[in-house]
């Protein structure tokens, strides 16, 4: 048993100790790629300026003042020291790949599972997951480096339809949850990818030319100026799937891949006023306009209900003690002082269903995630039926009384 415990107590504090580190490493990566991409869209040119200088930027930090430019292809002499930017990418990537193998791959019954939409075994949820990392970006580098490519709207409008399309093929194979984590985990692959396999090593034959007094290939650095174009429109659809599990009537709704095409709409939207400013070509204000529009059009779909189940007229009440047997027999092998499902130490989230009291305090927990969302059980472990969530959305909607 004191194995066991142990057990429990070394995978919780893995798992913290890697989000951590995800967590620091991705604020440090969105933290530089902005600024960069600030800085690049403020240069300005003038005739004072060196041959083959594009622009240059003055800023004042922290009580100093910088003096930054930026050369269309490179130097003509290389610097002795060159600062790169890559490992807060790979970094960013490798910890949210321990992530997925830590607490979706090994724990796939309860986060990556639904056995309502998919039933598969727990390897192979994990295959399908990992698989359609490497198959999607695969597709993705095939179209932009197709004729495609040359295109820079097109090229955008076909890859929403794609990430919309795989948005909607992982919700009728994984749990809400897990869908939600997959799509996000495949745009940071892609993302990580553009910096590791385009961006970087054309930044390396940039630096070998200028070494051998070649003249480095301006196609180079345009294929990096692509991809980290890319990144950029990326980076908040992103960040908001790396926060949406824990906002169950985001991710366990009826419309949940709706929801993520919204998101990956508004999210470039709002990056296209910050770049529009920075480069100096006006503020458009419209896209907040759309920016919130597409925020209550979450609002909406984030309440139209369990994912899967239709809603139909409330029940009559139930007694309480009709609401106690529910909750006790489908959440409390979790919600309990001493858990009895295998792999969980504690109540999730503190939140402890074993009495009747403390099912009543925790009436609006209950609500959000068994009634109007499907999020509890995960993926419906326990097998709650619709009936029930029916019987406990009468309760909720009668001010959960206790009698």
């Amino acid at each position: 048993m004191g194995v066991c415990v142990l057990d429990l107590v070394l995978t919780e504090w893995l798992s913290a100790t890697i989000r951590w580190l995800h967590v620091i490493a991705g604020i440090a990566w969105i933290g530089s790629s902005f600024y960069f991409i600030h800085l690049d869209l403020s240069l300005k040119s003038h005739k004072e300026l060196p041959d083959g200088v594009k622009g240059e930027a003055w800023q004042v930090h922290g009580g100093g003042f910088y003096q930054m430019i930026k050369f269309m292809v490179a130097p003509s002499k290389m610097p002795d020291e060159l600062t790169w930017f890559k490992w807060e990418a790979y970094t960013t990537w490798l910890s949210g790949f321990a992530l997925l193998v830590v607490v979706y791959y090994m724990n796939a019954s309860l986060f990556l599972i639904d056995k309502s939409v998919w039933d598969m075994t727990e390897p192979m949820a994990a295959g399908v997951a990992f698989g359609s990392l490497a198959a999607c970006w695969i597709a993705y580098e095939v179209m932009c480096r197709s004729p495609l490519g040359k295109h820079e709207v097109a090229l955008a409008l076909i890859g929403y339809v794609f990430l919309v399309a795989l948005t909607y093929a992982f919700t009728h194979v994984f749990s809400g949850r897990g869908a939600f984590t997959q799509i996000g985990a495949l745009i940071g692959t892609i993302m990580v990818a553009n910096v590791f396999a385009i961006i970087m090593p054309y930044q390396r034959k940039t630096v070998a030319a200028m070494i051998a007094g070649q003249e480095p290939d301006p196609h180079w650095g345009a294929m990096g100026k692509q991809r980290s174009v890319h990144n950029n429109y990326l980076t908040l659809p992103v960040v908001f799937l790396m926060l949406s599990n824990h906002y169950p009537l985001f991710f366990a709704t009826q419309y949940n891949w709706l929801i993520v095409a919204i998101v990956l709409l508004i999210g470039p939207v709002i990056r296209h006023f910050f770049n529009s400013q920075h480069a100096g070509k006006g503020s458009p204000w419209w896209t907040w306009a759309v920016a919130a529009a597409g925020m209550i059009a979450i609002a909406l779909l984030s309440a139209a209900g369990p994912r899967g189940e239709k809603v139909g007229a409330l029940p009559t009440t139930p007694k309480f003690s009709e609401v106690t047997d529910i909750v006790s027999g489908r959440c409390s092998m979790c919600h309990a002082k001493e858990p009895f499902w295998p792999g969980i130490a504690t109540a999730p989230n503190g939140v402890r269903l074993d009495t009747p009291e403390l099912i009543k305090l925790h009436a609006r927990m209950i609500a959000i995630n068994a009634v109007k969302s499907s999020a509890m059980p995960p993926g419906n472990v326990s097998e709650i039926t619709p009936e029930e969530r029916q019987k406990l959305a009468s309760w909720i909607a009668a001010g959960a009384p206790d009698k």
